[in-house]
């Protein structure tokens, strides 16, 4: 097939020639909405459908098949004449307009109605026919481009395109969502999207106009003048497609999981995905290039710390896995972009590129979490990219004229087997802790590999070497023995000390509950008998009866069952029942089993189940669902203490643990007491070295009730402003924030609460 290194096209004649800024507009604009809407449909939903697997994995699968169709839309429009195309597509456009203004479909699901059909059936009816238009206007525009004469390389305006996803991308979290409710959120998406219609409506007009006379024929949906894509050449760049994609994904669960969890981080790969498309399909091909041939070392450098055990040199693992998603996809979008084909069959390769986009999303989103018990798509991606990327011979000693072709690859597999022998003594012999063997004998590795650059296969076997040597040995017992397990919430690890003494659970790099083994049903971590949470629970009865009804959101190891007495009632609530198998029934921890054996445990979202509770049937709520990066935000809002309100008993007391290294949530509960006039108090309670060595930590609690009174007998006097030490459990005030406003389900963010750190 001839591409465009080989093949000139000649434009259509054209009045409107010169008017690329329109088409680069009406890109950008497009694309921009795309990535806008996406997290607002999200926001909007969460209060009503709540924030389970099902329904998040029933909306990815709605935006795909929605983003495929546009494509395969715009491919198929493609092939008419252009008036027909223009015609169609600012109709289809105009009409999708009584979908405005964008929202969730007022309808409500029917009565034990399956998640996998009513949910993508609401947001089809939200905003089907909206995010179908706009996702088929970047290919389509691009091929109107080439038709309408404008001058300059259609496929360069494909960088537009992503510029415009990634300024949507940090828009909402940075910009739309902090200073917009979503009513306006909602407004301004609707009015944009008129203005996106005016702009195909006027790239239409060019269209047009480029178009031969009334009554003479129309030869724009002839047979093209290149032979079509073949089939492998399609299937290669779904292919090159799919590997950026996914390990954009594997790389954003690998630094959540393993590194940070840094609330927004998932930004970081997303924006560096959509800025590889902007440096690969620009018209100056010097940087590509630059970055290509540096990628199989920057592979070698940056895919040996895959593997690397958490804790060591943190920020390194960070910074090489951002540079080798970003070498990786500059790489492999360039080579898309090197073997385009004609603009006549631009459409064509665009669907073959949201298809790979789609396949590589797919693996790791639902398939990854299902198979695998760890991050393992991350590694198998990798060496996916190196089988991949293209590679070129950075030096050479003339090894080639005295092997051939042929030795040549004989030798460099000897030379990976090398890599491989090396890497497995690296692996069982050497502690896992970076030292000075360790790093030299990597170097080897790495130097190994450096040679037999532009030879696949050996290329392959060395980089698999240094993923098993620096760590991936390790992580792969871990599997093996059991320790670890997966949802689409997340990875959950079983962790011991080195005298077995504690052990704990953790939720990628978030403690979620420990467990001491010579006393197992003494609670610790964050539930001590001297934290927030211990002071109230340990006095229940005291403040409610013998009879007293306790509900906890968030399961994790357990630990509060062991606060329960004989005689009351409680209630667990957990989103993700992978954690009850952890902590139940014989499970790693076993605090329920002795404590709390026959207590109920509701799955689903904590607000939707609790919704469901008896009016005034729960006396303490304990929320514990805020420690992660990921803070579920309609757990927060007015709605959601609406929800609370209507299940706490009349003097009933919410409990909600706000320990969390990055996002301060005292203004939240600050501003939520104030406007109802509930009394607020907080608990900080700090462990020294004796208490941590014991399983205790650090943690702050907040207690909030209707009733004055019923708080002054769980707190006391309230000491303002000192620091609390271990010892005294005393409660101190919260102020309320000036300026901050009252969280509701139609503005909250969590950009103004954000700091570095928190002890």
């Amino acid at each position: 097939m001839a591409t465009l290194a080989d093949t000139e096209t000649a434009p259509a004649p054209t009045a409107l020639a010169g008017q690329r800024w329109l088409f680069i507009v009406t890109i950008l604009t497009g694309s921009f909405l795309l990535f806008l809407i996406q997290p607002m449909l999200a926001r909007m939903a969460l209060p009503r459908l709540g924030g389970a697997p099902a329904v998040w994995n029933s909306a990815m699968l709605v935006y795909q098949a929605l983003l495929l169709a546009g494509y395969a839309y715009a491919h198929r429009i493609a092939a008419l004449g252009r008036r027909t195309q223009a015609g169609i597509h600012i109709g289809l456009f105009a009409l999708a307009l009584l979908w405005l203004p964008v929202g969730l479909a007022g309808f409500q699901p029917p009565t034990g109605a399956a998640t996998a059909i009513w949910v993508p059936w609401l947001l089809l009816a939200s905003i089907g026919p909206l995010f179908f238009m706009v996702s088929a206007q970047a290919p389509l525009m691009q091929r109107w481009y080439a038709l309408s004469g404008q001058r300059g390389e259609p496929y360069a305006l494909y960088a537009a395109s992503n510029f415009g996803s990634f300024a949507g991308l940090i828009a909402y979290p940075l910009l739309v969502e902090p200073m917009l409710t979503l009513n306006a959120q909602s407004t301004l998406w609707s009015a944009l999207y008129v203005a996106l219609l005016l702009l195909v409506a006027a790239c239409g007009w060019a269209l047009v106009r480029a178009a031969v006379p009334i009554g003479q024929p129309d030869h724009s949906a002839e047979i093209a003048t290149t032979p079509a894509p073949a089939l492998h050449e399609k299937l290669r760049w779904v292919l090159l497609a799919a590997i950026p994609s996914g390990l954009m994904l594997s790389t954003t669960t690998h630094l959540t999981t393993d590194l940070v969890a840094m609330p927004l981080i998932w930004a970081i790969p997303l924006g560096l995905y959509l800025l590889s498309f902007t440096v690969a399909f620009a018209v100056r091909r010097a940087p590509t290039k630059a970055i290509t041939l540096l990628t199989p070392s920057v592979l070698l450098l940056c895919g040996a710390l895959a593997f690397m055990t958490p804790g060591n040199a943190v920020l390194v693992q960070l910074g090489s896995s951002l540079v080798l998603l970003f070498a990786v996809a500059v790489a492999l979008h360039g080579e898309m972009y090197r073997t385009r084909p004609a603009p006549e069959h631009l459409t064509n390769f665009y669907l073959m590129m949201s298809i790979g986009g789609a396949l590589g999303g797919l693996f790791c989103a639902l398939i990854a979490p299902l198979v695998f018990d760890w991050t393992w798509e991350h590694p198998i991606l990798i060496l996916a990219a190196a089988a991949l990327i293209p590679q070129r011979r950075l030096f050479s000693i003339g090894e080639e004229e005295i092997f051939g072709p042929t030795g040549m690859r004989r030798v460099s597999i000897g030379i990976g087997l090398l890599a491989l022998a090396v890497a497995l003594y690296i692996a069982l012999k050497l502690p896992l802790d970076i030292g000075t063997e360790r790093i030299l004998l990597l170097g080897v590795v790495i130097a190994l590999g450096v040679l037999v650059i532009g030879q696949r296969l050996g290329y392959v076997i060395v980089v698999a070497a240094l993923l098993i040597a620096n760590g991936g040995l390790y992580n792969a017992q871990l599997s093996w023995d059991g320790l670890r397990t997966r949802s689409y919430f997340g990875i959950y690890s079983v962790n011991a000390s080195e005298d077995r003494r504690l052990r704990w659970l953790s939720h990628g790099t978030t403690m979620h509950g420990m467990q001491l083994m010579e006393d197992p049903t003494r609670p610790i971590s964050y539930y001590g008998a001297t934290s927030g949470v211990g002071l109230a629970f340990s006095r229940a009865n005291e403040l409610y009866g013998p009879r007293a009804s306790i509900g906890v959101v968030g399961l994790g190891t357990g630990t509060l069952g062991c606060y329960r007495r004989e005689g009351q009632d409680w209630r667990f609530f957990e989103i993700d029942p992978t954690v009850i198998g952890l902590s139940k029934n014989g499970g790693y921890f076993s605090y329920l089993d002795r404590c709390a054996p026959n207590v109920p445990i509701k799955i689903g979202d904590a607000r939707l189940t609790i919704a469901k509770a008896a009016p005034g049937s729960i006396d303490m709520l304990a929320v514990d669902a805020f420690s992660s990066d990921a803070i579920p935000v309609h757990l927060l809002t007015r709605q959601a203490f609406d929800v609370y309100a209507r299940a706490l008993s009349r003097d009933g007391m919410l409990l909600i643990h706000i320990s969390n290294r990055y996002i301060d949530l005292e203004p939240v509960l600050a501003a939520e007491a104030g406007a109802r006039g509930w009394a607020i108090a907080k608990r900080s309670d700090y462990t020294g070295n004796a208490e941590e060595a014991d399983g205790l930590r650090a943690s702050h609690w907040v207690a909030i009730s209707p009733s004055a009174a019923k708080l002054r007998a769980l707190t006391g006097p309230i000491n303002a402003g000192e620091p609390i030490a271990f010892t005294q459990p005393d409660w101190s005030p919260i102020e309320r924030r000036e300026g901050f406003t009252r969280w509701t389900d139609d503005f909250a963010s969590i950009l103004p609460l954000m700091h570095l750190w928190r002890r």
